[in-house]
């Protein structure tokens, strides 16, 4: 492969973080990016966490559910792939901040709804905000972080994500308890303006140089990076684990209640528990990660196959309503802990030159999943097939753990 010539442009010279390198700096970048991953991974559970009580307020189907994050996901997916070409070429901090505001209008559009349509808006909007936040994620960690702390960098990066998600049904659902669920949109909008007034504030730290090539030849040039196989199964990665996920955090309250009569405040404890014993999987995943990088695909197999015998586990009934929650929020801890490796499997498989349209281009498979599982679940759900969802969601996690044995032998082999 040729190496291209390049000259590196900053957006804004004057504004241009100091170079990274020290632990102080490090620490301030990753824990800016996730506060923001944080946010990005709240905004999947704006409407999720308000199903069951979008159901009695307007009268709506498991179906018409789903497909409200099936619009979701289809924005961001499709938003996702074009970000990555749009932050390799102005930087990743405006289009942060855009994202930002986009979360702001969806739920604003929330707390204005009168109906699906009102609902439909916000799957918009924040399918808009959610659309670039890996690319631009992961350009800020390769560009800002030391390269002997990016295992750790990723792993805090996993973790935020999981504590957005644990955050927001409870977030949401004490709004609603307390008054009511528009109350929940509101103080939505403006937990997010106030994070986007932290990192304008802060922005000298998340910003990234633009590369200009000269000559653009090899993989890293426009769409070639597209031609390698092991992109493609990287893609096919994340879309068959996330149709998994989708299930955890669209339906797996109602499938817990309906197959098991546990109550509704329990049901979305257990959800809480598993996107925390997320969190403490990643964190545990980090430090695995940093350790035996050279074998992340590795990890990342045994954790899916670990995770999808839980979860047929917990779809089998035998254990009960305690006990299948139980071993749900297992399965959580299990995935969590293939995250951060997950997360350097797809660096060492991105060319020189190419990271956030290959991060664009693999993540809007988790974005394509998390559309597509909806509708089907959803129609298995008014169907009363709940054990079905779930083991279904349990093959499709066990397809992915071929998936990742196939980017790993790829990688090497390129190597």
């Amino acid at each position: 492969m040729n190496t291209a010539t390049a000259t590196a442009l900053p957006i804004d010279q004057a504004a241009a973080a100091p170079p990274p390198g020290s632990l102080r700096e490090d620490t301030a970048v990753i824990g800016l990016v996730g506060l923001a991953h944080a946010s990005s991974h709240f905004s999947h559970l704006l409407l999720p966490a308000l199903f069951p009580v979008f159901m009695k307020e307007f009268g709506l189907s498991f179906a018409e559910l789903g497909f409200l994050s099936t619009v979701f996901f289809f924005i961001s997916g499709s938003g996702q792939a074009l970000s990555g070409f749009l932050v390799d070429r102005v930087g990743a901090r405006p289009v942060l901040f855009a994202s930002l505001g986009c979360f702001i209008a969806a739920c604003l559009a929330g707390y204005l709804a009168q109906g699906y349509w009102g609902l439909m808006a916000v799957a918009v909007f924040a399918g808009l905000g959610n659309a670039p936040f890996h690319p631009v994620d992961f350009s800020i960690l390769n560009q800002r972080v030391s390269a002997h702390r990016l295992g750790y960098a990723y792993s805090m990066h996993g973790l935020s994500g999981n504590l957005g998600w644990a955050l927001a049904p409870v977030f949401l659902m004490g709004f609603t308890a307390w008054g009511d669920w528009r109350a929940g949109y509101l103080a939505a909008a403006l937990m997010y303006a106030a994070i986007l007034a932290l990192l304008v504030l802060q922005r000298r730290r998340l910003h990234t140089q633009v590369v200009v090539h000269a000559r653009q030849d090899g993989a890293s040039a426009g769409v070639n990076f597209l031609r390698l196989p092991v992109v493609w199964w990287c893609f096919a990665f994340f879309l068959l684990s996330t149709m998994t996920l989708a299930v955890v955090q669209n339906f797996s309250v109602s499938i817990m209640q309906a197959m098991h009569g546990v109550s509704f405040e329990s049901a979305t404890t257990m959800l809480t528990a598993y996107m925390l014993c997320g969190a403490v999987g990643v964190f545990i995943g980090g430090v695995v990660a940093a350790k035996v990088p050279l074998h992340s695909d590795r990890v990342v197999a045994w954790c899916m196959g670990v995770g999808a015998l839980l979860m047929a586990l917990a779809g089998s009934g035998w254990l009960g309503g305690l006990g299948s929650m139980v071993v749900l929020a297992g399965t959580g801890f299990a995935v969590g802990v293939g995250g951060p490796s997950r997360d350097m499997m797809i660096k060492k498989a991105a060319p020189k030159g190419a990271t956030g349209r290959v991060y664009g281009t693999v993540y809007s498979g988790l974005d394509l999943g998390f559309a597509i599982a909806p509708m089907i679940y959803g129609v298995f759900m008014d169907r009363h097939w709940y054990a079905t969802t779930m083991i279904v969601a349990a093959v499709l996690l066990m397809a992915s753990v071929y998936a990742a044995v196939g980017v790993g032998a790829r990688t090497d082999h390129a190597r």
